[in-house]
């Protein structure tokens, strides 16, 4: 690891460092966010050049047994699961088993004959045929026309939350294959709309690979790189007290993107939403792709492979609907990452990112050799704590 974070630092001299006092008001931040009641508790890590520069724990996982924030504390991540299914297709691309233009009906049969709904005058739909095949490539960038049935309140949308998709806990194959009897939200590659894309990618994983979407990310990406405790629920009854939780009243009132809860067992495995782990796993993670798709000597993605996935992939045909395009106004899409493409000071372009809606969120930043990690399970404030704790970070680093 040595080598290859000496090589980025040859690549991107400009890279700052953190004064004291900066990170000083990084943790006062956390620390008042605890006091004032808005947080039950977090943990923060700053990486950069390889080595921690800040790395605490703040407040509570559980208020109700007032245990602490500790080092193996559990996170529900729901869509953080999304950059890890998202590189665990990318091996299977840089190894020859998956092109980024396969149409998924090769993988999944039932998708050949997906028709996109077209909203009428009348409040019904018409339904279309597809101008295009939905590609693997879509399902990455969230451009398939594949949506969530949990927000919104489109005619699709609504057959997505009424159509019983959770049923009986099925597993990836039967999960998708009842997807792929409703209609798309829209034509293939013409709007950039979250949702299921990135569970249908799983079960394309499972296709290419011949394992499950669990076991295939296990053998080839959590086990080599350490990450243990990140799987699609908590199997061990004995470590359930490690799981962090939210505030009461700080929940949800229903399953978000189909999961009822995160940590319990079942059939499916969602890769979009689906996954469990600790703040050592996805740091791990996160310096795998920061070193360019590689850790301690063992090679994961080629070098061009991360850069094409944290680069804009979303060309001028593809429209970003403003009321629900979160990346926001200032970034794209790239292959499992929102990618800044313009500089919003502090925040420098090229910085990719994602967040969970339980309140976990990181970003790497290739310019400056970082990245940042915070846990925790807030979703009231998962989009303030993001966006304040970011401008302190980068008001932290000298220039």
């Amino acid at each position: 690891m040595a080598g290859a974070a000496s090589q980025l630092r040859a690549e991107a001299p400009a890279a700052r460092s953190f004064s004291a006092a900066g990170l000083a008001r990084v943790s006062a931040f956390l620390d008042d966010a605890v006091a004032a009641g808005r947080i039950p508790g977090a943990i923060l890590l700053i990486q950069q050049h390889g080595k921690p520069a800040l790395y605490r724990k703040f407040g509570q996982r559980n208020v109700a047994t007032a245990q602490p924030m500790t080092d193996d504390t559990i996170f529900r991540l729901y869509s953080m699961s999304k950059p890890i299914t998202s590189v665990a297709a990318m091996m299977l691309v840089d190894d020859g088993k998956l092109a980024l233009d396969d149409p998924v009906a090769r993988y999944i049969p039932a998708f050949a004959d997906v028709q996109v709904g077209v909203p009428q005058a009348d409040g019904k739909l018409a339904l279309q045929p597809l101008a295009r095949p939905i590609t693997v490539r879509d399902l990455l960038r969230h451009t398939s026309g594949i949506t969530y049935g949990f927000y919104g309140s489109s005619a699709v949308r609504r057959l997505y939350a009424e159509a019983g998709l959770f049923d009986g806990d099925p597993d990836n194959a039967q999960f998708t294959e009842r997807l792929a009897r409703l209609p798309l939200a829209e034509q293939p590659g013409t709007l950039w709309d979250y949702g299921h894309s990135t569970d249908v990618l799983g079960r394309v994983i499972e296709s290419a690979s011949g394992r499950s979407l669990y076991q295939f990310e296990k053998e080839r990406l959590l086990d080599p790189l350490g990450m243990r405790d990140t799987a699609f629920f908590v199997a061990d009854d004995a470590r359930r007290p490690l799981i962090a939780e939210a505030l009461p009243g700080d929940w949800f009132d229903r399953p978000v993107a189909g999961i009822i809860e995160a940590t319990a067992p079942r059939r499916w495995e969602s890769g979009g939403a689906g996954m469990v782990g600790t703040i050592g796993d996805y740091a791990r993670f996160a310096q795998m792709l920061l070193n360019g798709g590689e850790l301690e000597g063992r090679r994961y993605l080629k070098r061009e492979t991360v850069t094409l996935m944290a680069s804009d992939q979303l060309d001028g045909g593809i429209a970003k609907n403003p009321e629900f395009y979160f990346p926001g106004p200032d970034s794209s899409f790239g292959l499992g990452f929102a990618v800044r493409t313009r500089a919003k000071p502090p925040l420098p372009a090229g910085e990719y990112r994602w967040d969970g809606v339980g309140g976990t969120f990181f970003f790497i930043d290739p310019a400056d050799d970082m990245f940042v990690i915070c846990m925790m399970q807030s979703p009231s404030q998962r989009g303030p704590i993001q966006d304040e704790l970011k401008r302190l970070v980068y008001e932290a680093m000298g220039r």
